[in-house]
């Protein structure tokens, strides 16, 4: 299928990118019908334009306003990476009895990893909330409000104000892209809203995410990383840049 121009190639590239999580430099130029080279210039557009970052051999698409992946895609993709970042995230909890899991699959992880112990456990997640429902030592709130379909999890003003009355020891964190310039971002300024109000009642906290976060940048901003007490990551993500990241002020983990 050759098309025409690379505004038309473009907008291919990104489509199926979303469709099915990542792109392959190779794969694209003989479905376009162009050059690697072609296809390698689009990618460095659409990089610059923050629709997809790019990688070794292709490239795969950002969350932004008007695209975001489900929890069931993100249930399929570096999951074991995810494991081992949940697990390390888990091991900081210290003497914490009341916890903020966020929505998302690695804080879902993070759920799955905490210590059989007495703990209460405060989510706008419905998974996590039925995850941790098995386990008779945690209590667990649910904070009500509108369920999200893609990420099953609540939001709007019922769920910050319910939110606004805790004052929570420790919260997990997730974001859809993390950067030293813009912070912790996300796609929704409802689901912003709510990580907002979760970090302003914590009294520490921790973002947990795979490397591709890492230089993101999302539409709406909830949090700075110099508000973060700890960042757990893999080692995907080179020393270097953890460095960077340290210097904002968070202890940076990498797994």
């Amino acid at each position: 299928m050759a098309t025409s121009s690379a505004e038309e190639r473009q907008r291919e590239i990104v489509r199926v990118a979303r469709a099915t999580g990542s792109v392959d430099v190779t794969a694209l130029a003989a479905e376009l019908g162009v050059a690697k080279e072609t296809v390698r210039r689009d990618l460095r557009a659409l990089e610059d334009h923050g629709l997809v970052r790019r990688t070794h051999g292709g490239a795969y698409p950002v969350e932004s306003a008007g695209f975001e992946t489900t929890l069931a895609f993100r249930a399929t993709s570096h999951v074991p990476e995810k494991r081992r970042v949940a697990a390390a995230a888990a091991e900081l909890l210290g003497d914490a009895e009341t916890v903020f899991v966020d929505e998302g699959f690695t804080p879902q992880l993070i759920a799955e990893a905490l210590p059989d112990r007495p703990l209460t456990v405060v989510t706008a997640s419905l998974p996590v909330a039925g995850a941790l429902a098995q386990n008779d030592k945690a209590s667990v709130l649910l904070l009500g409000g509108r369920v999200r379909s893609g990420t099953l999890a609540t939001v709007d003003h019922w769920t910050t104000k319910m939110l606004s009355g805790f004052v929570i020891d420790l919260a997990f964190i997730g974001a859809n892209g993390i950067s030293r310039e813009h912070g912790l971002t996300t796609p929704d300024p409802a689901v912003s809203e709510v990580k907002a109000q979760a970090v302003r009642a914590a009294r520490r906290v921790v973002f947990a995410g795979v490397h591709t976060k890492f230089g993101a940048v999302s539409f709406c901003r909830f949090a700075e990383v110099g508000a973060l007490e700890a960042i757990v990551t893999s080692t995907l993500l080179p020393a270097s840049e953890a460095h960077r990241y340290s210097l904002l002020g968070p202890q940076v983990i990498r797994v």
